[in-house]
């Protein structure tokens, strides 16, 4: 019975056929005549199963076959190639350890590198880099499990195992091994190239019933960034991706671990920055600050723009020394938004980006000032003497809280139904607006602009409002700290960043 039959991508008619029963035929003339070539395979037992063959793609005499002979109670491994119409065969095996699961099930070639060639046995995946002269295994979090089948999504370059009980496995992005040279692993660091990236957008929610008994993961979302150590660094990775014109948009903390080495880019920019409550919330004196001196705020919406189309750049920085890459990232095909919808839609969501990191600097410098407040109340004498000073504190604060509940739901607690209970500030609106600007690759309505001019007025508003007042009354404030003696409240906070 016919086992194994494969065709030539290089050469039309070449066809190659394995049996059950152990034997490998060849026609070069699409099937008219055929010649039996099992006699050429140095070492080959009797009664195997021809379970694979693979007909280069490179080179139209060249074809890689995996023989099974576990049904006779031989367990070694065997995988032979030709290079000249099975004529003559090699066995290449080096590498692969001889025990009673290593027989070969699949041997594939990969589409993009001449030589880079998997294998799979009964208990585990081999690569080998040299057109299967050495082997190596390639197991990382693999089961130990039979790998029937082996394929390459090209476009991709995703490697694709069907497994005996242990479901389909992927290995993602093979760009990293495909790139691999000698050359490269003599390296102290080396940055490959990575692959195109598709901005792929959600279109439907994924839906599964509550029975089913399939489980899966998907690889991070976004762009893989691939390097080898030869050695660990003293330092940490830094990866950045840097826009078309120069300007870093997004920075991430690689590994350092000696060897291949993965980053996911999630086509982000930078977040806009942390807000930092250090005041309990109205009515929830309970509710303190962590410690670091401050507590994130409830239901606080961090923007991160989506990267539009167009080349970045992926620069490495390890031990002082930069290394770059050109990376391309590309609109997905499926999305109905143009590139110039999406370019108007990445500039509408930088500014609510600004706009959002403006709210947040005003927040954290109010809570900055009025936990100083908090802390100087409690640490003044509740004497006549200090009356004033007291009376002053506290109508600072209420006018800084006046601002504060404009720019925040201050009343939140993180818990229970903040949502209802509480009306939306500007914060809020400002993160709903970016939500629905960003739901797809459309252009931006015309509401979304009028709210978002609406939306940006107000912070105008407030912020001139937060500036009069730290220069006129906590100036005169701080004026009457030092005429007690009293050290003045700071308006920055050296913590966050702000000034």
């Amino acid at each position: 019975m016919v086992f194994a039959l494969a065709e030539s991508p290089k050469q039309a008619g070449v066809i190659w056929a394995g049996t059950n029963d152990g034997l490998v035929q060849l026609t070069r003339d699409s099937g008219k005549t055929w010649t039996n070539v099992t006699a050429n395979i140095p070492g080959l037992p009797p009664w195997g199963t021809v379970s694979n063959i693979e007909a280069s793609r490179w080179d139209a005499g060249t074809a890689y076959i995996s023989v099974d002979f576990h049904q006779v109670n031989n367990r070694d491994p065997f995988i032979y190639k030709t290079s000249d119409f099975g004529k003559s065969w090699t066995l290449i095996t080096n590498g692969i350890p001889h025990s009673m699961l290593s027989y070969v099930h699949c041997v594939r070639e990969d589409p993009l590198r001449r030589g880079l060639l998997f294998a799979g046995t009964e208990n585990a995946l081999y690569v080998s880099m040299d057109d299967g002269a050495n082997w190596r295994p390639l197991q990382n979090n693999l089961p130990h499990a039979p790998v029937y089948w082996i394929a390459i999504q090209e476009h991709f370059h995703d490697l694709i195992l069907a497994t005996y009980g242990r479901g389909f496995w992927i290995l993602d992005d093979l760009t990293a091994i495909e790139q691999m040279t000698p050359e490269t692993l003599s390296e102290t660091v080396h940055l490959f190239p990575p692959r195109d990236t598709y901005r792929f957008r959600s279109t439907v929610e994924p839906e599964a019933p509550a029975y089913d008994p399939t489980a899966g993961q998907n690889p991070p979302y976004g762009a893989p960034i691939n390097y080898y150590l030869k050695s660990a660094p003293q330092g940490a990775a830094q990866v950045a991706i840097l826009d078309a014109t120069g300007r870093t948009v997004r920075t991430l903390t690689g590994t350092n671990f000696t060897g291949l080495n993965r980053v996911y880019w999630d086509l982000r920019f930078n977040p806009t920055r942390e807000m930092r409550l250090r005041t309990a919330p109205e009515f929830a004196p309970e509710i303190q600050e962590g410690p670091e001196g401050w507590r994130p705020a409830p239901g606080a919406q961090r923007i991160s723009v989506m990267a539009p189309p167009g080349n970045y750049t992926v620069k490495l920085t390890m031990d002082g020394h930069d290394y770059t890459q050109p990376l391309k990232l590309i609109k997905d095909p499926r999305s109905n938004g143009s590139e110039g919808d999406i370019q108007t839609q990445t500039k509408l969501m930088t500014a609510l980006s600004d706009d959002m990191n403006g709210v947040v600097a005003a927040v954290n410098q109010i809570e900055f000032i009025r936990a100083q407040i908090a802390v100087l109340e409690t640490e003044t004498p509740k004497d006549q003497k200090s009356t004033a000073l007291r009376t002053a504190a506290d109508q600072l604060n209420a006018r800084l809280i006046e601002i504060e509940d404009k720019l925040i739901k201050r009343k939140a607690t993180g818990r229970g139904q903040d949502g209802v209970r509480w009306p939306n500030q500007l914060a809020e609106k400002i993160g709903y607006l970016a939500s629905e600007v960003e739901g797809g690759d459309d252009h931006p309505t015309t509401q979304q602009v009028q709210v978002h001019d609406e939306l940006r007025e107000q912070a105008a508003t407030y912020k001139q409002r937060l500036s009069l007042l730290l220069e006129k009354e906590v100036r005169d404030f701080n004026a009457l700290l030092r005429q007690g003696n009293v050290p003045n409240i700071l308006t920055g906070d050296p913590g966050s960043g702000d000034k």
